[in-house]
């Protein structure tokens, strides 16, 4: 019977055969799922590889996040990641443990979002293996890799003075929507749903990443923690100081002033210090033509104290903190 099919109850080699059938074949993958490791194909010679977790009660809860949204966003936030690099996503890694009285359909659910993640934001790429583990609380590990084809990785580090500051994708949105979904006011989330949605399965600008590296982008990063923390992290690792357009964000804080007045709190909050949209920070050298889906806001300044300024005061790097939360 259906009640039956837990975790405990299958066991693991049914469990992952289940599971496993679901998943798309990418067109990296010489060997995937099946063996002790997978063999994937990069014809660069080098790739990128990056890993992430996410912890119930920590990264996310069970009562508003399915199976299937976390699976999506286990691929969102470890791609974007890739494409931060320059690189193209071309494989992934899933590891995930679970309460034994888990239902199998919910392993079904989260795999499905895998391949929804995979088709929307990096077709092509596959999970090609990863583990299936008992615990007390769901825990998911992924690890992503991406080709260069052929071009250098766009590093933290290479930001100059004079280079315009970019953003391609949303911000604040996710940030909109964890607090819609932490508020106990019911009418609101259903309001805002596309915010919610946001938070439960971001959208990050995947194929950006490529296109910014085509374009000469000299620094890059996931803004996964913030604009002003993540920012700062950019200042901090090539010496710089960066200048943030207020008037620039206006775009993106008019798309959460109705949310914001449900709440009642500012949506510029959000816009600065919200995580998880994921989008793309880059800078550009001044001159070049900016890939259209970043937007300018502001630029690379030639003080070395490691500061990000809005408009002419400092902004502190506040934001999401993987470990104090």
């Amino acid at each position: 019977m259906e009640q039956n099919n837990t975790l405990a109850n299958l066991g693991e080699s049914e469990s992952l055969r289940r599971t496993i059938g679901k998943l798309i074949q990418g067109e990296y993958a010489i060997v995937g799922p099946g063996d002790d490791a997978a063999v994937v194909s990069s014809a660069d010679g080098r790739f990128v590889v990056t890993t992430d977790t996410m912890i119930e009660g920590h990264d996310f809860k069970l009562e508003w996040s399915s199976g299937f949204d976390l699976g999506f966003k286990a691929i969102a936030s470890n791609v974007a990641d890739v494409a931060a690099m320059g690189a193209k996503p071309t494989s992934l890694v899933v590891a995930i443990a679970l309460p034994g009285d888990t239902q199998i359909s919910w392993l079904e659910d989260f795999a499905d979002g895998l391949n929804a993640g995979l088709t929307q934001l990096a077709p092509g790429a596959s999970v090609v293996g990863g583990d299936l583990a008992h615990a007390n609380q769901v825990f998911i590990s992924v690890t992503a890799h991406g080709d260069l084809e052929g071009l250098e990785p766009v590093l933290r580090s290479g930001a100059k003075s004079g280079d315009i500051l970019a953003v391609a994708g949303t911000l604040g949105k996710a940030a909109a929507g964890l607090e819609l979904l932490q508020s106990d006011k019911a009418d609101a989330k259903h309001a805002f749903d596309d915010l919610v949605s946001i938070q439960l399965r971001p959208m990050p600008p995947i194929p950006a990443g490529v296109l910014a590296n085509k374009a000469e982008a000299t620094a890059m990063l996931d803004v996964s923690d913030g604009l002003a923390k993540d920012a700062s992290r950019i200042a901090k690792a090539s010496g710089v100081t960066i200048q943030i357009d207020k008037s620039a964000l206006l775009g993106f804080e008019a798309v959460l002033e109705l949310a914001a007045l449900r709440l009642e709190v500012t949506p510029e909050n959000w816009v600065l210090f919200g995580g998880e949209d994921h989008a793309l920070l880059a800078t550009f050298p001044e001159g070049v033509e900016i890939p259209k889906e970043f937007k300018p806001i502001g630029r690379v300044l030639p003080q070395s104290d490691h500061l990000v300024l809005l408009d002419d005061l400092e902004l502190q790097a506040n934001g999401w903190d993987s470990i104090r939360g």
